[in-house]
């Protein structure tokens, strides 16, 4: 019943991480073990791919080889290896099983196999058994056959992620697309997943690109992950951080100047427009530039030539403008502070990148992604969050994004420690140690909130109504490939007005429709 499960699954038109998930229930089942887990193998680390039975963090987590000799042992062998239930190597799911959470595994099972595909390492698949005698021989010489099933599940993925590569190429000039590099934006929601098949779409084009999005949701990453499957990948990225830059040397930064252009200039500099020649320069906070800067700026790319300071030669450079701003540009275009025409040269390709709260259990997998970071960093045998925790991480609103939660995780670490929690021990954070505010209909007296603590209030009817047509806008669209008019038309509502509102709500930067 197990092989016709997963022979099922092998040959069934599934995307990728269903596969793998429905992979990893199936084997779990079959074993009758409490957890397993399918890890890639990423320069030195191995990277959860598809977990079931361990807590939803898991997935965010990056396990270093050199620092988990049980994860190290299982993929310097070919065969199934099987830890005894008294084994000292330190398990790396401490406190990570859901049945017991935040407990270690005293007693119990443990086997694992290397996968290798074409030849090459490819990670792990790990089982673990909350019983001791769980796992026999057989189980050893059946977990061997099934990783032959396992492997050619990854090799039919990879051929799916090809195929799709080769079709993109042909519809696009240049070469076919990069293949997926090691995570480095991490989710699995459905708006996350939307936008990032959005933008491995509009990577392979030169046009340019507007990210818009608020304060630290990771406008960054987003641009380079643009750049990694762009035809420009080979070529460099270069990034100028505009709100950083004096207006009495953006001139300078972006376009160079020779020996003696000005007091201070005593030899010849290029610009980073020169430096990303060929490649892609990146304009984080674009919206932060001086009126006299941006139209500079918008010479060079409608001339797609620069000109240093001092310089009566201007230079041809080939650069892809990929802009980001947590401003709402079309704002500043009507109060004057931002001109019309470079807005519109920027945004010929706008895309709204989603805050964490709009992500759901995003924010889970990011705080298992922070908590490993901590746990290598401060040298502690495990670090995991409690329920409650969870739950707190869950209902806060984030308004500081992805860098507000690394953050609360890592003071959170720090105050344990600080509070007489052992390095030896699995330390669990509570809600009280995250120091976040925690919503009283949510927080229902649960442990962990202290008397007195900073409660938020319930979200008001206009943040719901908000939230609401945020979602409904972002499923039409999806519906309708991003065409602004069929989405419209889906929701019943005036072209016109659907633009507006979607300004209003964050969800795009200007006009025009597509």
């Amino acid at each position: 019943m197990l092989d016709d499960t997963l022979l099922a699954d092998l040959v069934a038109d599934l995307p990728s991480a269903v596969r793998l998930q429905r992979l990893v229930r199936t084997l779990r089942e079959g074993f009758r073990c409490g957890a397993v887990c399918l890890l890639h193998l990423e320069e030195n680390a191995l990277v959860p791919l598809a977990v079931e039975g361990l807590v939803r963090e898991a997935l965010g987590r990056r396990f270093e080889v050199a620092q988990h000799p049980r994860l190290a042992t299982i993929l310097a062998s070919r065969r199934t290896t099987l830890f005894p239930p008294d084994a000292s190597l330190p398990d790396p799911y401490d406190g990570l099983v859901e049945q017991q959470p935040g407990q270690p595994l005293h007693v119990h099972d443990c086997m694992g196999i290397s996968l290798h595909v074409e030849g090459e390492p490819w990670g792990v698949l790990t089982l673990d058994a909350l019983e001791a005698g769980t796992f026999d021989a057989d189980d050893r010489a059946t977990l061997e056959r099934y990783a032959l099933l396992v492997e050619a599940a990854v090799r039919v993925s990879r051929l799916e992620r090809d195929l799709r590569a080769l079709r993109m190429a042909r519809q696009e000039t240049g070469p076919p697309l990069a293949a997926p590099e090691a995570r480095d934006i991490l989710g699995h929601s459905a708006v996350l997943q939307r936008l990032l098949r959005e933008l491995d779409v509009v990577a392979g084009s030169d046009l340019p690109v507007l990210l818009s999005g608020e304060t630290g949701v990771g406008k960054e990453l987003f641009a380079r992950r643009l750049h990694r499957r762009s035809t420009r990948r080979e070529a460099p990225l270069v990034q100028v951080n505009c709100a950083a830059l004096p207006e009495s040397l953006a001139e300078s930064e972006l376009f160079g100047h020779v020996k003696g252009a000005f007091s201070g200039a005593t030899a010849e500099r290029p610009g980073r427009f020169e430096a990303a020649d060929g490649g892609t320069l990146f304009l984080d906070e674009v919206g932060e530039l001086s009126l006299p800067v941006q139209a500079k700026l918008l010479r060079a790319l409608q001339e797609g030539e620069v000109q240093r300071l001092g310089e009566d030669t201007p230079r041809r450079v080939d650069v892809r403008i990929i802009a980001a701003t947590n401003r709402h540009l079309a704002d500043a275009v009507r109060d004057g502070h931002f001109r019309a025409d470079l807005y519109h040269r920027l945004s010929a390709y706008p895309v709204a990148i989603p805050p964490l709260r709009e992500r759901g259990s995003d924010v889970l997998v990011l705080a298992g992604h922070f908590l490993e970071i901590n746990r290598t960093r401060l040298g502690v045998r495990s670090l995991r969050l409690s329920p409650d925790a969870e739950a707190a991480l869950l209902a806060y609103a984030w308004p500081g994004n992805v860098r507000e939660l690394e953050h609360v995780i890592s003071r959170a670490a720090i105050k344990a420690l600080s509070q007489g929690a052992r390095r030896d021990e699995i330390i669990t954070l509570e809600p009280a140690r995250l120091d976040i505010p925690v919503r009283a209909e949510e927080s229902g007296g649960a442990s962990g909130v202290p008397p007195g603590a900073d409660v938020m209030a319930p979200p008001t009817l206009r943040e719901r109504v908000e939230q609401a047509q945020r979602r409904a806008i972002r499923e039409a669209l999806a519906a309708c490939d991003g065409r602004w008019a069929a989405a419209a038309r889906r929701l019943e509502v005036d072209p016109s007005n659907l633009h507006k509102l979607a300004r209003r709500l964050g969800l795009k930067g200007g006009g025009g429709t597509r």
